[in-house]
């Protein structure tokens, strides 16, 4: 029986309420229908097909019979594709601690430094020493720390600076990371072997392995028995096992605190353009944004320098208030595009001397030379030291000749 809704003193729905709920009726009805579809069914095929009555031996006849197949589920037609075996295993290259992903192949502790030389020095140093670009590779590790598994030196507190054979606690971490991301300027450019090789030279910088050592798939498990910080690591801690009790009391006083301070950062000359301009890779509102690393550092006070970069953001917006300075950004020209998608940005800056020297003063160096653009394209891609200091600069073999030309030419008119 139908009871409508003046019976019960309820207010009789409007139209548009009529309408709306019709359409969730049809939303929803469409839901069903997919969700059929997906199945292999159809919403005309379940509603038509009469139900079939059991079988007086319907027990003895499920017992017997057998088993039906679950009916193959087709993906909606027009939704993407299946990935190629090509395009996983183009992702699937991580290495795993038990040493699943590794590939086959070897490589010399020798083969090691001379690839170390030409492709890793100019960052690490020849003996991976270096703290000028990055923290050192080795130092810090003892014969003790091998033989036991435990680097001695990260509680004594003793070392100036933790370097990576202090802290990574598997072999296989070193090669994955090399694979994937290095040398800064062309990761993923060496092959297997060459992984070998260079993590094999970095062992033996370790004194892991020995100078006539040959790392391999093969070995690489017994090279693991030798890592010094192999059982630094634990998981067994609070911070870890969440269900358990933490491992600090986390006890607040909450008497006599000090005033706020004021927290603040700031990026070094050498790195301040290194990844390109950050405001560019961040939000353009709320209360965090990038600094414009293509401008120079502000000068003013946090709130000046706060302003200063919100009207930033909105200009970036269209929304520039009409009394905010105006600012031209000049055409990118293709040789700094170029510039910045081959990583030169990263040691050179414009006008301002980074890991290298600007391109300004390579301009004034070499303005007048007759032989100058041959010169730098040569040095580009060879590489080399001892014009603008010890730091060395990594040859740039993977860079096309035309796009290096293009390059020079840019930076002799004064990089404009």
């Amino acid at each position: 029986m139908f009871t409508s809704t003046k019976a019960y003193g309820m207010p009789k729905p409007n139209r548009r309420t009529v309408l709306r709920r019709r359409a969730q009726a049809a939303a929803i009805a469409c839901l069903w229908a997919s969700a059929l579809a997906v199945a292999g069914l159809t919403v005309s095929a379940w509603l038509s097909t009469p139900a079939k009555a059991a079988p007086a031996n319907a027990t003895t006849a499920a017992s017997t019979a057998a088993p039906t197949a679950a009916p193959k589920i087709k993906a909606p037609s027009g939704i993407g594709r299946d990935a190629t075996p090509a395009e996983l295993s183009a992702w699937d290259i991580d290495v795993r601690p038990d040493f699943k992903g590794l590939p086959k192949g070897q490589g010399s502790v020798a083969d090691g430094q001379k690839l170390f030389d030409a492709r890793c020095a100019s960052c690490h140093g020849t003996f991976g020493e270096s703290n000028e670009v990055f923290n050192p590779l080795v130092g810090g590790t003892t014969d003790d720390d091998i033989k036991t598994g435990h680097v001695a030196s990260l509680r004594a507190n003793n070392q100036p600076v933790r370097t990576t054979l202090m802290k990574v606690d598997t072999v296989s971490t070193i090669w994955d990371y090399i694979r994937r991301a290095m040398p800064w300027n062309a990761p993923r450019s060496l092959t297997p072997d060459e992984v070998y090789a260079v993590t094999a030279y970095i062992l033996n910088l370790g004194e892991i392995v020995p100078a006539d050592f040959v790392l391999s798939d093969k070995n690489i498990a017994d090279v693991q028995k030798r890592m010094p910080n192999r059982n630094g690591m634990t998981r067994a801690h609070g911070m870890w096992r969440v269900g358990d009790k933490p491992d600090t009391h986390n006890r607040a006083c909450m008497q006599d605190c000090p005033e706020a301070g004021i927290v603040t950062s700031a990026l070094p000359a050498y790195a301040r353009d290194a990844h390109g301009d950050l405001a560019a890779q961040n939000r353009v509102i709320g209360p965090v944004r990038g600094v414009d690393t293509k401008l120079p550092p502000l000068s003013g006070t946090a709130a000046q320098n706060a302003s200063v970069r919100k009207m930033a953001a909105l200009a970036t917006l269209g929304m520039a208030s009409p009394d905010a300075p105006a600012q031209t950004a000049a055409a990118t020209s293709p040789a700094a595009t170029l510039a910045d998608k081959n990583g030169c940005l990263a040691c050179h800056g414009v006008t301002d001397k980074k890991i290298g020297p600007a391109f300004s003063e390579v301009a004034t160096k070499y303005h007048g030379q007759s032989d100058a653009t041959e010169t730098l394209v040569a040095k580009i891609r060879a590489g080399g030291a001892g014009n603008w200091g010890s730091m060395p600069m990594p040859p740039q073999s993977q860079v096309a000749e035309t796009d290096v030309r293009t390059m020079v030419d840019w930076i002799l008119r004064g990089a404009k």
